[in-house]
């Protein structure tokens, strides 16, 4: 294991979003470059996307702290929105899909353009893969730059199992954390619950967690 210091993600027990706890694999590694190299670009739209929980909130939330601007949910962008962008030079849309306003979001991307702001869109899957009603919303979303968060490796999968226990006070043997990799799905989503039923488990029982409760957790 390296730069066990860099983490990334708390699964909403503890917020936090500073670099440090942002853990760069090979999963992560090229989304993570762009958000620290900004604003050397080689476009001014960066769409973000992967599992829910892989991270991509964490991500941008850093972008924010080091470079300032805007953050706005997708589904709640209005018409005052165009107006408030205005006074950003980055702006951030947060769980993109296809229920948004097209039109609206087609007029976020002219006014980005026209402006010479950034935008960085998250989601779950590639927005150039969604199929929108306007042709013109469509042409736009597949000129951007895009970085794909991988499902986790071994490594990832062991920091975040490692960092979620320590953060709940939880002592747990690294052959435990190994047997775990080995069993559970490649999936931010079943870590999250994973980590949540052991938490569970373990304030119920009060005692060391074991190989039994490992299983049980995993069964759940």
């Amino acid at each position: 294991m390296t730069n066990l210091n860099q983490l990334l993600l708390n699964f909403e027990h503890k917020q936090n979003f500073k670099d440090e706890d942002f853990y760069v694999s090979k999963s992560n590694y090229f989304a993570f470059n762009l958000i620290n190299t900004w604003p050397k670009w080689e476009k001014n739209f960066l769409n973000i996307c992967g599992d829910n929980y892989s991270g991509k909130s964490h991500l941008t939330n850093i972008f924010l702290k080091k470079f300032k601007g805007i953050k706005i949910n997708a589904h709640l962008f209005k018409n005052e929105n165009l107006r408030e962008i205005k006074v950003h030079q980055n702006i951030i849309l947060e769980n993109f899909d296809k229920n948004i306003d097209e039109v609206l979001i087609y007029s976020l991307f002219n006014t980005i353009d026209h402006d010479n702001k950034y935008l960085i869109i998250n989601s779950t899957i590639p927005i150039n893969e969604i199929n929108f009603k306007l042709d013109d919303l469509k042409s736009r979303t597949k000129n951007c730059l895009f970085a794909k968060i991988e499902k986790p490796d071994d490594e990832l999968m062991f920091a975040l199992i490692l960092k979620n226990f320590s953060d709940r006070q939880i002592v747990i043997d690294k052959k435990l954390i190994d047997f775990v990799i080995k069993r559970i799905d490649r999936s931010y989503s079943k870590i999250y619950e994973f980590i949540y039923k052991i938490d569970e488990l373990s304030l119920k029982r009060k005692k060391p967690i074991d190989f039994k409760t490992i299983k049980e957790a995993l069964k759940a």
